[in-house]
């Protein structure tokens, strides 16, 4: 039998095309997603351990928290809803969160419907000692509003179920000192969300005001600024401090989707479960932990490579002996 050069440069140029059609742009879409697969910024804050916004990243404890959105914003999720998160410091563990729906400088004394920020008590995040809460326009039947000096003296025992209407924040807003308009005003710090949840029933309103350091050369310094103030526990373990030794390789703290295992994540395409300069320690693939992101990836790619390979035979078995010469009964396109 001859050979014809000319019928295998087209089964040849048929198999290229359905390749780079089908084929390669899995391989591509695949390390891209193991390359990328813990992303170390949201915006403009970075995204350090503890925390990880890609599941397999950072501690377990802080796993699904926060989230970013296609735009860079971040949010964190708690059981009240989600709300934006403006800041993170690793230095003095905390991040500041806004909340929509508490009263700001422009609603004057125009108040909307609110509702109760809260905290899952069974994570690593607490509000933070440094927020005050102004409550506004509060039934003095159902609520204690008098000055706290004065009512503490008189009632020591009930000193902390008072809402403080001498407050100094309540006399000086910060930003709009005479937004309220005369309406009445008290400071009190809820114990818990559900007394925040009373005290949101027989109140028209409230906002979280936190005292930010006024520069580093100033500790002492504080100033307030609207917001809510969340302080978070950073785990320390040694696995993690081994993970992160830069003479070690310098691989970021992670774990296992599944187990939640320490991992240690690097940057060979392979997790370990000590530190990145240890070859002797087993390996893992960057699969397992970016299950969620590449499994439908996987399924697509797979059925597109079977597709391929159907079409491909399905092409060559019907092609005509004139394979070189492309005609209306042979061309691909």
């Amino acid at each position: 039998m001859a050979y014809n050069p000319s019928s295998r440069s087209c089964s040849y140029d048929s198999f290229c095309f359905l390749f780079i059609t089908f084929i390669l742009p899995y391989f591509f879409l695949t390390k891209a997603q193991a390359a990328s697969h813990c992303r170390t910024s949201c915006g403009t804050i970075p995204i350090n351990y503890p925390f990880g916004i890609d599941d397999g990243c950072g501690s377990p404890y802080y796993r699904h928290m926060l989230v970013c959105s296609d735009s860079g914003i971040l949010e964190l999720r708690t059981p009240s809803g989600r709300y934006h998160v403006r800041s993170i410091s690793y230095s003095d563990p905390h991040m500041i969160v806004t909340d929509p729906f508490m009263w700001k400088c422009q609603d004057g004394h125009h108040f909307r419907a609110t509702r109760a920020f809260s905290l899952d008590t069974s994570t690593h995040l607490r509000l933070s000692s440094q927020n005050d809460y102004l409550f506004f326009n509060c039934s003095e039947e159902k609520v204690i509003v008098e000055p706290k000096p004065i009512f503490c003296e008189r009632f020591p025992d009930r000193c902390d179920s008072t809402c403080d209407s001498a407050s100094y924040l309540c006399r000086h807003l910060p930003g709009c000192g005479a937004a309220l308009g005369g309406r009445s005003c008290c400071s009190y710090f809820p114990k818990a969300t559900e007394s925040l949840r009373l005290m949101l029933k027989y109140c028209a309103s409230y906002t979280s005001i936190y005292w930010r350091i006024n520069g580093a050369n100033a500790p002492d310094d504080h100033v307030p600024e609207y917001g809510i103030r969340v302080d978070f526990d950073i785990p320390v373990t040694t696995d993690c401090l081994q993970c992160q030794d830069m003479k070690k390789g310098g691989g970021r703290c992670g774990f296992d989707t599944k187990s939640q295992n320490f991992l240690c994540l690097c940057n060979q395409r392979s997790n370990v479960t000590t530190y990145c300069n240890d070859h002797s320690s087993s390996s893992h693939s960057k699969a397992g932990i970016i299950a969620g992101t590449v499994t439908g990836v996987s399924a697509a790619g797979a059925l597109g490579i079977g597709a391929g390979l159907w079409y491909w035979k399905k092409v060559r078995a019907s092609a005509p002996v004139t394979c070189g010469v492309q005609s209306n009964e042979n061309r691909l396109f």
